[in-house]
């Protein structure tokens, strides 16, 4: 299960015994806190707290560009404009805390966004759980041949039963080892920190996530996109999905310009226009390179 008994007693009384409190709140989001929204065979994502909310966001640009804002009249127009002239600073004025269970090598992609405070379940102090992420068939790939990042046809038959019985296999005979090295009830063994150098990248870790709304919005961006690796894009559309009902209206924005638009280099704006104006443009009188033009290709249709 996700959440082991002592995790579920905590979040239990936590939330049998609320507090009053004089910040700003939003009820969108206190629905979540605590709960754990299940990803993956054994993972989650829970919300351990938050600070501000789309008025914040509003109230730190006024405070920083002062009578420049006065012209916009309502909040929802104001986080538009700040969106769309990619002023960053005032999303910073949001935070959030997020207790997060996955895989390593999740994990290993996740910590590349270094714009976030993060505290990681120690497997030096703690031994870790025979938990492992097995993909379910329907997200057991090949390699893409065209792409070396990317994911090909998918497996099946025979091919898809070989691959999971390797993964099983491997994933238990691993944490089999693990347990007989480390040192248990007195008897003498490998070190935790040693022993866990033979576990797989597959077993879960867990961490405590804490990032503001901009550097956020920079890491959805990223991994809820439709190319981004399965295992890392369900944790980034789980999180997508608490903040939409935390700063409803800074999504908003941010779902139209940064995740539903495009962003068009200076040839590819001039291949628009000559466009418009009826000339036929290819690639090779685009001035763009053949990757340049594919994706060009791509955002215009």
């Amino acid at each position: 299960m996700p959440l082991s008994p002592d995790q579920q007693a905590e979040v239990d009384a936590l939330r049998d015994t609320p507090q009053q409190t004089l910040r700003a709140t939003v009820p969108g989001i206190e629905a979540h806190l605590y709960r754990a929204h299940d990803v993956l065979d054994h993972g989650f994502v829970r919300v351990i707290d938050y600070m501000g909310d789309d008025s914040a966001i509003c109230q730190a640009a006024r405070v920083s560009y002062g009578r420049g804002t006065k012209s916009v009249q309502n909040d929802e127009g104001l986080i538009r404009y700040l969106m769309r002239h990619w002023h960053s600073t005032p999303f910073e004025m949001c935070e959030i805390k997020l207790h997060v269970k996955l895989p390593v090598f999740v994990a290993r992609q996740w910590i590349r966004h270094r714009t976030a405070n993060v505290n990681e379940y120690s497997a030096r102090y703690s031994i870790l759980d025979r938990e492992f992420y097995i993909p379910a068939p329907d997200h057991l790939n090949a390699q893409s041949v065209v792409n070396n990042q990317g994911r090909g046809a998918l497996l099946e038959g025979e091919e898809a039963a070989r691959v999971l019985d390797i993964l099983k296999a491997d994933s238990n005979r691993a944490y089999d080892h693990y347990e007989q090295m480390i040192s248990e009830d007195g008897q003498s063994g490998l070190a935790r920190e040693l022993a866990r150098m033979n576990l797989p990248a597959n077993i879960y870790t867990q961490w405590y996530w804490k990032v503001d709304l901009h550097n956020l919005f920079h890491f959805l961006r990223l991994r809820a996109d439709a190319h981004a690796q399965y295992e890392i894009r369900v944790y980034a559309d789980a999180i997508a999905n608490i903040v939409a009902d935390w700063v409803p209206a800074a999504f908003g924005a941010f779902e139209d310009y940064r995740m539903g638009g495009a962003q068009l280099s200076a040839k590819g704006l001039d291949c628009v226009r000559r466009m418009l104006k009826g000339e036929e443009v290819t690639q090779e009188t685009s001035g763009m390179s053949k990757g340049e033009w594919r994706e060009f290709e791509g955002v215009i249709g």
